[in-house]
């Protein structure tokens, strides 16, 4: 394994985009408790309320899912001459290290207009992490460093329109 820190994974965009969201979830806030009070009498219009609801609650979730994402996998040295360990952040700051034997699967799957990919990466009795978009890394770097994992890629299933697949 490597001496130094070798980087496996790194997304475009590393952060939150919080002021963009907040300024939606803001303006939609609003928006709704200016309906609400003028239906405040009984109305066949306060579908419009909770449709407004509806995407709260959709910009709240896709919030909670979005700051799990990975922005970047790093391997680095283990303490005290142990083995290397897999270093994962997510969106959120936060910072995770894994034994790399403990990679299941690694797939990288390449977007068919840009020049991005998307990672997909499972841990043994874990949850399956996604990867935000980034520039798509070599396999055998991720093949050296997680030697028991099923690393591949695939192409999306999904082309650009009016050309065939």
């Amino acid at each position: 394994m490597a001496a130094g820190e070798d980087l496996l994974w790194d997304a475009d965009d590393k952060s939150m985009q919080m002021v963009p969201r907040l300024r939606r979830i803001g303006v939609t806030a609003g928006c709704l408790g200016f309906l609400g009070l003028l239906l405040w009498t009984d109305s066949d219009a306060t579908w419009v309320l909770y449709a407004g609801v509806l995407y709260l609650l959709g910009e709240i979730a896709y919030w909670a899912w979005d700051r799990r994402r990975l922005v970047e996998a790093r391997v680095v040295p283990g303490e005290a001459d142990g083995p290397a360990r897999l270093r994962l952040r997510r969106v959120g700051g936060r910072i995770t290290e894994h034994d790399p034997h403990h990679v299941a699967r690694v797939l990288l799957i390449h977007d068919n207009v840009l020049d991005l990919a998307k990672l997909r990466l499972s841990l043994h009795g874990r949850q399956l992490l996604f990867g935000r978009p980034g520039r798509p890394p070599a396999l055998t770097t991720w093949r050296h460093t997680c030697p028991k994992a099923k690393v591949g890629d695939r192409a999306a299933h999904w082309g650009m329109p009016g050309i065939p697949d």
